[in-house]
């Protein structure tokens, strides 16, 4: 069978499949309870009895978009302490490790006001310097490796222990087994009822090196130029692990501020999948997480991207291999295009058989690698959709730019194919059905949807939108959006390598 063929087959089970999804729809509701604290604390239950564990995902609704000039990457440093424990976990002695965290944070305050004054005094700095470190090295002896957090969960048989922060807010999720349920409850809810920040400035030194590596990654450093250059004023702009003086600015005390504020239990929303029993389950939580106190949620944020009335170019040089990008503004995810700009992402480069493998990369050879992706760097604001190339040896920036231009002039003036459409639609309910199976991806999925429209069910919502997507919607779409006025390119190309001057 060829490969082609194998990827029909596969297609239509997933066809044959699609008539049970919306069966399956009809009973997930029964098998849901939507349960929110008095503190604003939203929790989401799925019973799922085929397997003696549960999966987890706590959505805190903040990330890089929510921090201000001088404290960029404290999202994601936050995210970085809150494995580190609390006065019951991590501490060998909490009253004296308590008093020691107080003393490094003041000489640490002290080194600052004096590194950062008009005219500081370099051997004060140094004195300074040295005082903190002292008192860093004094709080590291109250610190205990054993039971910090994923040491624990490890030790207790759980597993994927991780969390992520973007640009819209920040997730913690693993799995247990299902009698490890009151655990779970104890664990999370004291990570967020009392956050500790030991070894805060050794964890930002670990950040910093992120950032370094990073900037040292011809694609990190392209991106970091593209997405600063496409926003001009909305937080967007912002890499999440955030601007290196900033990482080697921002204090615990910073920390502790952007906690309260954030991490509000009504900013927060945590899903459970799996072999749990809602009735059993609500008063454990009401137990641990309901110690946490109410505070008042963050205001929204006010900035809005303006219009982008120009074509921006950056343009990069390296020893790497040449890498084309450009994006395009688009709205927020919650727009009604937004199944539209799916549509056209899996056209033109899912698989092997998209249009921009097919042109660039299988038939002209013009290309490595190439494709598209929606809702950059995130999808909660107006964002970006971006389409990127690595060129052959040989092939330059410009000749890949030519045929990407082609490609989607051609999607602005010819309808698609049915086929290529009725793919799209086929695939998209086909990811649904696998993220439903996986209950990491199921919490992870429901959480955002109940974070970001207020109700889990706009997740299942979304293949109706999908189903009424149409050529002349695409054709529509391409239009208004790939415009020269609303592009910015960002291009990397090769440095000439000098010539060795001849010895003779």
């Amino acid at each position: 069978m060829s490969r082609h063929a194998v990827a029909r087959a596969a297609l239509a089970l997933f066809a044959l499949a699609l008539p049970a999804l919306s069966q399956d729809l009809k009973s997930f509701e029964e098998r849901t309870t939507v349960h929110k604290l008095a503190n604003g604390w939203t929790f989401i239950l799925v019973e799922r009895t085929n397997a003696p564990i549960f999966s987890f995902c706590t959505l805190a609704d903040v990330g890089s978009s929510q921090e201000v000039p001088g404290i960029t990457g404290l999202a994601h440093m936050f995210e970085h302490m809150a494995f580190k424990g609390g006065p019951k976990i991590g501490t060998r002695d909490w009253p004296a490790e308590e008093k020691a965290l107080a003393a490094v944070e003041a000489a640490y305050a002290a080194w600052q006001t004096e590194r950062f004054s008009p005219k500081p005094d370099p051997k004060k700095v140094e004195q300074l310097l040295a005082e903190f470190r002292a008192r860093q090295q004094e709080a590291s002896k109250y610190v205990d490796d054993d039971g910090i957090l994923d040491n624990i969960l490890e030790r207790e048989g759980a597993t994927g222990i991780n969390a992520t922060t973007n640009s819209d807010d920040t997730r913690y999720f693993y799995s247990l087994p299902s009698n490890k349920l009151e655990l779970f409850a104890f664990l999370e809810s004291e990570r967020f009822l009392h956050p500790v920040f030991r070894e805060f400035y050794q964890e930002r030194d670990v950040v910093q090196e992120e950032r370094r590596m990073g900037e040292n990654s011809p694609f990190g450093r392209l991106l970091d130029q593209f997405q600063s250059a496409a926003f001009e004023a909305h937080p967007y702009k912002q890499p999440v692990v955030g601007y290196m003086s900033d990482l080697q600015s921002f204090t615990a005390t910073d920390a502790r501020k952007f906690f309260d504020t954030w991490y509000a239990p009504s900013n927060l929303t945590t899903v459970i999948v799996g072999d749990i029993r809602p009735r059993s389950v609500i008063p454990i939580l009401e137990k641990y997480f309901g110690r946490i106190p109410a505070r008042p949620g963050p205001q929204p944020l006010r900035t809005v991207e303006p219009p982008q009335d120009a074509e921006k170019i950056v343009v990069l040089e390296h020893s790497a291999q040449p890498i084309y990008l450009e994006g395009y503004h688009k709205p927020a995810n919650n727009n009604p295009d937004q199944p539209v700009y799916d549509a056209i992402d899996d056209i033109f480069s899912r698989g092997r058989t998209s249009r921009l493998y097919r042109t660039l990369v299988r038939d002209k050879k013009l290309a490595i690698q190439a494709g598209s992706f929606s809702g950059y760097p995130g999808n909660k604001y107006p964002n970006l959709w971006a389409i990127f190339a690595m060129p052959s040896v040989g092939v330059t920036n410009e000749q890949v730019q030519e045929v990407i231009h082609s490609e989607i002039a051609r999607l602005q003036n010819e309808d698609v194919t049915d086929e290529e459409l009725a793919k799209f639609k086929t695939r998209a309910k086909a990811d649904l059905l696998r993220a439903m199976r996986d209950n990491q991806q199921l919490a992870d999925q429901l959480a955002e949807h109940q974070s970001r429209y207020g109700d889990w069910r706009e997740l299942f919502r979304y293949l109706d939108r999908i189903d009424k997507v149409t050529k002349a919607d695409i054709r529509r779409v391409a239009g208004e959006t790939f415009v020269k006025n609303n592009r910015t390119v960002a291009m990397s190309n090769t440095k000439p390598t000098p010539a060795k001057e001849s010895t003779r």
